[in-house]
């Protein structure tokens, strides 16, 4: 196995440069996340992710890719997936009277869920993609505006049963999953991209309500990420960057050994530790240290993406130290991330009838 490649980057383009690769290539880069920018058309997406693995074979190709509002490719065939909250509503939906339908509520939104996972999972893998951060189990409290329709609902079972049914579709695809945001996001107002959300409860109401999904999901969650938000009765830092959530809340007490992901390290929760802005650099290892498996740094590839360089030469730097010791552990996690089944080509899949049939049960 190659050493411990935490750092998960992104490009400006819809193709490499020169620059690129060669950031691509540096040691501790483990993978690249995909946005809207990089979209053109599809198959200039399967030749960018062909040339991402041609940089580097076990690179993790990964997108915010849910369904709804947060999903990067919309056009040229890809499906227009739900957002998760159409589950929630057909879950409560038993169509009693003129409504009725055969099979409850509850178990077409299961159905339903679970082809969501498989057509999206299918999707992103016939064009190289191979990992997408989903599903949110934050809860749907209605006051949340950065989560909103993309919570499936407001109880914790219920978003454990339907999160479980999208895991099981991308299962299916030959995809992993990724839990955010936790141990929850949806009770707070403030939006952690330009802010600091900070909740005042309690740990026994955050585990009891928002938390609840994970130690259910543990089985099944191949990754999670932790919220960019303070919960000052259990730790005055964020989730992401507390020993006392990652280390001892989710590893120790929810029994959880999948990867771990930052959220984006640029984001303005991320950078503001201990009331000081930091570098990305402290940012990353502070995120590490804490019990990050991988760091994401999104967005700063624009222009000459100086904070990029900035961020490899401070990892190599604190390497070179000692301010940092590379995991083992975490690198197997990382490389467990990547497919370990041949996708199908998108012409093939087109004529599937799992997927033709998964598509028809989509809300």
């Amino acid at each position: 196995m190659s050493m411990h490649a935490p750092l998960i980057i992104d490009i400006a383009g819809t193709s490499l440069t020169d620059v690129d690769r060669a950031r691509l290539s540096h040691p501790l880069v483990g993978g690249i996340i995909l946005f809207k920018r990089n979209w053109e058309d599809r198959s200039a997406l399967v030749q960018l992710c062909a040339d991402i693995k041609a940089v580097k074979p076990d690179l993790l190709i990964s997108v915010d890719h849910e369904g709804g509002r947060v999903q990067r490719f919309r056009t040229d065939g890809f499906t227009h997936i739900p957002p998760m909250r159409a589950f929630g509503e057909m879950w409560m939906d038993d169509g009693k009277g003129k409504k009725h339908r055969e099979g409850g509520g509850a178990m077409r939104a299961m159905n339903a869920a679970t082809a969501a996972g498989y057509v999206l999972g299918t999707e992103l893998r016939a064009c190289g993609v191979d990992f997408s951060f989903t599903p949110v189990l934050d809860l749907d409290y209605g006051e949340s505006s950065v989560i909103g329709d993309r919570s499936f609902h407001r109880d914790p079972r219920v978003v454990a049963a339907l999160a479980k049914s999208l895991m099981h579709g991308l299962l299916q695809a030959g995809m992993g999953n990724c839990g955010k945001h936790f141990p929850g996001h949806g009770f707070v107002k403030a939006d952690s991209h330009v802010d600091i959300p900070v909740d005042k409860r309690s740990l026994t109401a955050i585990l009891d309500e928002d938390a609840a999904p994970y130690p259910w999901l543990s089985s099944v969650l191949t990754a999670v990420m932790p919220a960019h938000v303070i919960y000052p009765k259990v730790d005055k830092r964020p989730a992401g960057f507390s020993e006392k959530w990652l280390k001892d809340i989710l590893r120790a007490r929810l029994r959880y050994d999948g990867a771990i992901f930052s959220d984006d390290l640029s984001m303005e929760g991320a950078r503001r530790i201990d009331g000081a802005l930091i570098s990305y650099t402290d940012a990353a290892l502070t995120a590490l240290n804490a019990g990050c498996d991988m760091v994401l740094l999104c967005n700063q590839s624009l222009g000459l993406g100086e904070h990029v360089d900035e961020l490899l030469d401070g990892m190599d730097a604190a390497l070179r130290d000692g301010r940092w010791v590379p995991d083992i552990d975490s690198e197997s996690r990382r490389v467990s991330l990547l497919p370990d089944t041949e996708p199908q080509a998108w012409d093939d899949l087109m004529r599937q009838p799992a997927y033709l049939q998964a598509l028809d049960l989509l809300p």
